[in-house]
């Protein structure tokens, strides 16, 4: 999916597809830095900056919404805890559960920070050609002594790809399920089984066929990767990144 939005570049869509990588690497860094020091105001700029920023960038947001409900859901519960465990002036109670206003805050304001890293995330890896990703990782391990950058940055260029596969035959398992009526048992622990079991079988499967492709195919680790060259441009958005951020903390 994000090999086929790259090349969309060429009919104008986003200057971020050929910024380099590591500058969106390192704005994504200081965005989950910058992003714990912001209040309201600061955490509201850079929503809409990001929205603005997916929309110019193609990326469209309702699909990846859908994709991010059980995310959404996740950040309900954060909140919902936040709101009962931390003790201020209560707002609401139903029987022995008592919300208060500060903590329904806090958790808002967290699940809003965690929003921001996926919102992010999800901009660079949708205007990112995994294989820059790649030399970007072996980049960065390549002076750690003791890891192996190469081996490092090929499982996760691997993994990268295989995540939209899994979600996939999530879906077709998923399918499979309701059509033979597994959704009408009572027990959520055997539909979780029903579901996770042949999941995990053809996971496992995939695997071992793409490792047996790869050994046909005499593949190694010594591959010609992109050659990663900063531009004046790259310097010039890693400032304004910057100096942007820095904006939204003082505010």
């Amino acid at each position: 999916m994000a090999e086929l939005t790259v090349f969309g570049y060429r009919s104008g869509a986003s200057f971020l597809y050929t910024l380099d990588i590591r500058v969106k690497l390192a704005s994504l860094v200081l965005i989950s830095l910058t992003s714990l020091q912001m209040g309201l105001p600061g955490l509201l700029t850079l929503t809409i900056g990001l929205l603005v920023l997916m929309r110019s960038a193609r990326v469209s947001c309702l699909p990846a919404l859908r994709e991010l409900r059980f995310f959404l859901i996740f950040l309900v519960i954060i909140i919902f805890t936040h709101g009962v465990s931390v003790s201020g002036i209560f707002i609401d109670g139903w029987r022995a559960v008592s919300v208060s206003g500060e903590g329904f805050y806090d958790g808002a304001m967290i699940g809003w920070r965690l929003l921001i890293l996926v919102l992010s995330g999800l901009l660079l890896s949708s205007t990112t050609r995994v294989s820059h990703i790649k030399a970007a990782v072996e980049w960065l391990l390549h002076p750690v002594p003791m890891i192996p950058a190469k081996r490092v940055a090929v499982m996760i260029s691997l993994l990268m790809r295989f995540v939209p596969v899994i979600l996939n035959q999530v879906q077709e398992t998923a399918q499979a399920q309701r059509a033979r009526g597994v959704e009408n048992r009572k027990n959520p622990v055997y539909r979780m089984a029903k579901l996770a079991v042949p999941l995990f079988r053809r996971t496992v499967q995939d695997a071992d066929k793409l490792t047996l492709a790869m050994e046909a195919r005499c593949y190694s680790e010594t591959r010609t990767d992109p050659l990663l060259k900063a531009t004046s441009r790259d310097r010039a958005a890693m400032l304004a990144v910057g100096l942007f951020l820095l904006l939204l903390v003082i505010l």
